[in-house]
């Protein structure tokens, strides 16, 4: 019940230089559990913001009244990866010594945020639901952990799609929960929900 809202939130998207991606944001007004309406949306290209500085950005919804005020740094990205399985990051023996001198007792408060981090190998997902009519899925993988996400490629006409991709994440809350959703690419539509896990930290 508030026409200027405070959320104070902080997510980070994996961004690559090599692509040319809009920041698109929707604000909705919810009014119980079934009514929701759209308040705006405005939209950012992350390739036109400076680098390595905090850029304050006031943004006016399309369409409608109102303003969104975000701030956005384009940085460079430690700690978070993607590669295929067979260069998988932690497959080196040396830089498994590596790490662990670095996360060994004695060395436990030399950083006290530097937690450690999370690889995911995803390997494949099997017997799929069909979302389409003529019986197939096009099956793609989105890795959450806290406001961080990664997805894989999406493979076509399959219900048992194999992705073969090694996801590493830098852990903020030894608490968080790995969120792992399989979708179904459908083309300029929303994705079509197929499966998803959850698997909380202290469980691994």
């Amino acid at each position: 019940k508030s026409a200027n809202p405070q959320w104070r939130e902080q997510f980070d998207f994996h961004y690559f230089s090599d692509r040319k991606d809009m920041l698109d944001i929707e604000v909705w007004r919810k009014d119980n559990k079934k009514h929701e309406e759209l308040l705006g949306t405005c939209h950012v290209d992350v390739a036109a913001l400076p680098t390595k500085q905090t850029n304050c950005l006031e943004l006016p919804l399309e369409k409608h009244p109102g303003s969104l005020l975000m701030l956005i740094a384009v940085a460079p990205c430690t700690g978070v990866s993607i590669s295929d399985l067979c260069v998988c990051p932690l497959g080196d023996p040396s830089e498994r010594q590596q790490i662990s001198q670095r996360y060994c007792i004695k060395n436990s408060f030399q950083d006290i945020k530097d937690i450690g981090f999370l690889q995911v190998k995803v390997l494949k997902a099997v017997d799929l639901l069909a979302a389409d009519f003529a019986g197939k899925s096009d099956p793609f993988c989105v890795l959450e952990l806290g406001n961080d996400s990664l997805q894989t490629h999406t493979v076509y006409k399959n219900l048992n799609p194999e992705w073969n991709k090694v996801f590493t994440f830098p852990i903020k809350d030894i608490h968080d929960v790995l969120e792992v959703t399989v979708f179904d690419e459908d083309g300029d539509k929303p994705p079509d929900f197929l499966g998803k896990v959850a698997i909380p930290l202290l469980s691994v």
